[in-house]
Order: structure tokens, then sequence, then C-alpha cells
């Protein structure tokens, strides 16, 4: 895979800036990140696995597969809002054939041995873990709030910005991971070795 790609998770929540929302997505097919691959935030269907796994007490494990195919929903919309985006399961296939691809990760509802099937793991986490499979330059995370200045990745997990697992799978992406929130981009610091640019 191209060095030159960037994974861009974009959070669930920004269905609450429609505008925001289809001018990120008509950029991206418009190529404005570079050759991209869109992961998109489990958002609101989410939520409902999580209310109603709090409400009739089913495994992690079954959540963590449903909150898959939650995000594999929120790529169908996307896709919708935005007709120039491929939903996939396997993105090198569609930046192989020029296309922008949005990716549905219900293709792990298999398990996999690198992914615990927890709430720890969110679309954050699953971003970072495609990127590093792709051999991604950038992980670009899209989010509705503003990040701390100069917080890492486990400042970003303590304050609920990203999920729990986000600093094991941010160790081990050696690339570059950005924030991007209503304000702007944010470098998050010590998530890429000194040798990487």
């Amino acid at each position: 895979m191209s060095h030159a790609l960037t994974v861009v998770k974009i959070g669930g929540s920004l269905v609450a800036d429609r505008v925001r929302l289809c001018r990120l997505l008509g950029a991206l097919a418009d190529g404005a990140e570079g050759p991209g691959v869109i992961v998109p935030g489990g958002g609101a269907l989410a939520d409902a696995v999580r209310a109603t796994q709090a409400a009739l007490g089913f495994p992690d494990p079954l959540a963590h597969r449903l909150a898959l195919d939650a995000m594999a929903g929120m790529a169908r919309i996307f896709a919708a809002l935005e007709p120039r985006l491929a939903v996939t399961k396997t993105p090198g296939d569609e930046l192989a054939a020029g296309r922008v691809p949005v990716w549905d990760p219900s293709g792990l509802d298999g398990g996999h041995r690198d992914i615990p099937e927890s709430w720890d793991v969110t679309s954050d986490s699953l971003a970072l873990w495609l990127a590093t499979r792709l051999d991604a330059a950038t992980c670009l995370l899209v989010k509705s709030a503003d990040p701390p200045s100069g917080a890492g990745p486990a400042d970003l997990a303590r304050t609920g910005l990203v999920d729990a697992a986000f600093p094991g799978f941010a160790s081990r992406f050696p690339g570059r991971i950005v924030l991007r929130g209503p304000g702007g981009d944010q470098p998050c610091r010590g998530a890429v070795p000194e040798c990487a640019a």
C-alpha cells in the first residue's frame, strides 16, 4: 500500500452536524487528504447497541460484533450522502481501482486475534488497526470536539475522547496520528517514534 495513504476515521457524533459531515465526505471524495480510506464511527447505531446491552445484559463479544454492524450501517449512510464513495470490506481493492473506500468492518464479526471484543475497542482503535494493516502514513480522527493541545494517546483515552484500547493500538502504528476537531488539526503527542515523519 502507498505510504501516502491516509485512513480517516469520521466520528459517528458528526451526524449532529450534517453540513460539516457532508462537506467532509465531499472533500474526501475529491481527494482532499490524498489517497484515503474512510472508517465510519457507529454513532447512534452503536449507542443503540450499548443501550440494548445495558437493558438485556448480553455479553461483550456480541455487543462488539453488533457495533461492527453499526459501523457498517454508517458506512452505507455515508455512501448515500456522498455517492462517489464505495462501501467495501476490502479497501485495498477499491483504492487500486481509483475509488475512495468507506470500510465496512463487519468482516471482523468472526473475531480477530489482534482485536479484543469489548467496548474498550471502538472505531478509533479500529481505524488505527486498519491503518497499520494498510501501511498508511497517517491516521486522521475527525471528532466533534477539539482535543487538548499536546495530548498523547493515554491522555486522550483518560479523557474519553478515544477508547481505552487506543494507546495500545497507537503504539503499534508507525505513522502520524492526527485528531481534527472543529478548531482544526492537533497531532497526537507521543504517538509517533522520533524517526517517523
